[in-house]
């Protein structure tokens, strides 16, 4: 059994006070170096605070997260920001592209945090957009692509720094079936063929299907 890469232990998270709202239970879960993980459950379920968590967005209440064996919370200001921007490429159900930037523009952001020159980074943008299918769109703004498209888009600049693991928060809650299904493929894609980690979350059947490992948080308890 592979050392977790991203490992949840005990979490809780709690609203308004100590006496408040229990959002996650005591969720313990170890992600595994290239696994394909699909986090599953309801809307209200806990789902978009325990991904924060994971990805150190939030903080728990309770429980510890370790990335390669460091306590994410114990980190730094500086350290949990390179891990945001090199070892893990978040993607949201709202794409969150600048409407402003071409696709180019929009995947090459996260590299301009980084030492990388000019040349450099054209390179990464466009690996990144071949990748996921789009090279010929790169000079498209937000508004001239499909929502499958724009979703392409985000994951492409998830994965321009090469991270070790991709997290989705309902990458295809906004697209339509055949959209979705294209973007599902890519992230099978990006597991099978370039060996990413992926954690998933979703409440569509159909993309947990395409994970290796399924779990299902329901009223904050992981099950």
């Amino acid at each position: 059994m592979p050392e977790p890469l991203l490992d949840a232990q005990g979490i809780v998270r709690r609203y308004r006070g100590a006496n408040g709202v229990l959002a996650v239970r005591g969720a313990s879960l170890a992600v595994a170096p290239k696994d394909f993980v699909a986090f599953m459950g309801p809307s209200g379920s806990g789902k978009t605070t325990f991904i924060g968590i994971m990805s150190g967005l939030d903080r728990p209440d309770e429980g510890t997260v370790t990335w390669k064996d460091r306590d994410v919370f114990a980190m730094s200001r500086e350290e949990s920001l390179t891990l945001r921007r090199t070892g893990m490429g978040i993607v949201f159900q709202s794409f969150g592209l600048l409407p402003t930037l071409s696709a180019a523009e929009n995947v090459e952001l996260p590299l301009l945090l980084t030492s990388l020159s000019r040349a450099e980074r054209v390179k990464h943008v466009a690996t990144a957009l071949r990748i996921v299918g789009l090279e010929d769109r790169m000079h498209h703004y937000p508004r001239q692509l499909s929502g499958g498209q724009e979703q392409r888009v985000a994951i492409a600049r998830a994965i321009v720094n090469d991270p070790k693991i991709i997290v989705a928060d309902e990458p295809t809650g906004d697209l339509d079936r055949k959209s979705a299904d294209d973007v599902l493929a890519l992230m099978d894609r990006l597991n099978k063929e370039l060996h990413k980690t992926i954690f998933m979350v979703t409440h569509d059947p159909a993309a947990a299907e395409r994970a290796s490992v399924q779990r299902k948080l329901d009223k904050g308890a992981l099950q």
